[in-house]
């Protein structure tokens, strides 16, 4: 089945858009609040249609999810109980939040860079740190970093890669997506317990 190289042609339409940073701007913010899609779903494809433009791509992105952390932050801080925990349990993360509380109290500020350059879902954690009321500007700093360090080396390797990486991902697109898929629901029953 090829569902994976359809969408994947569809999000480089979405990249090559007028609006497309705006676009990226708006999940990148989201994605560190509540929003499932990661950034580099439309960063990478971005920064493969216009490397000379990949930096801006990975600045923006880095800067709009640092300002989307902060948010979350600002409502695990003064909004838990009467909007976020609601939502949380809609949701079904309430184990997740959990587990991050679990790695606050074990790594302290470090989960944050973690949780920030890595897969894990940032938004538990920009929300956690809030509600367990961890100094602010350190938060902002570490998240600063690690999304940075994130965003910036997935524009390098499109930069770096080029038309060659595209060439490959578009031949294992299909293939990856559905390892990819499959890593996600096994990390899924592996959390929720």
């Amino acid at each position: 089945m090829k569902i994976f190289s359809r969408l994947y042609r569809q999000v480089m339409m979405w990249a090559v858009h007028r609006h497309a940073p705006v676009y990226l701007s708006l999940n990148s913010f989201a994605e560190s609040i509540f929003w499932p899609v990661p950034v580099d779903v439309m960063l990478a494809p971005m920064a493969l249609s216009k490397p000379e433009r990949a930096w801006h791509y990975a600045g923006l992105a880095t800067l709009f999810s640092v300002l989307g952390a902060a948010f979350g932050y600002l409502l695990g801080y003064a909004l838990w109980e009467p909007v976020v925990q609601p939502f949380i349990a809609t949701m079904g993360y309430e184990g997740k939040m959990a587990i991050a509380r679990q790695w606050f109290d074990e790594w302290g500020i470090w989960v944050i860079f973690i949780a920030s350059f890595t897969p894990i879902p940032y938004k538990v954690f920009t929300v956690t740190a809030g509600l367990l009321q961890m100094a602010f500007l350190p938060f902002l700093l570490i998240s600063l970093v690690g999304r940075g360090l994130r965003f910036f080396l997935v524009a390098g390797l499109m930069v770096w890669g080029g038309v060659r990486m595209e060439a490959k991902l578009i031949r294992y697109i299909d293939i990856l997506g559905w390892l990819c898929l499959a890593a996600a629901v096994a990390a899924y029953l592996l959390l929720r317990n």
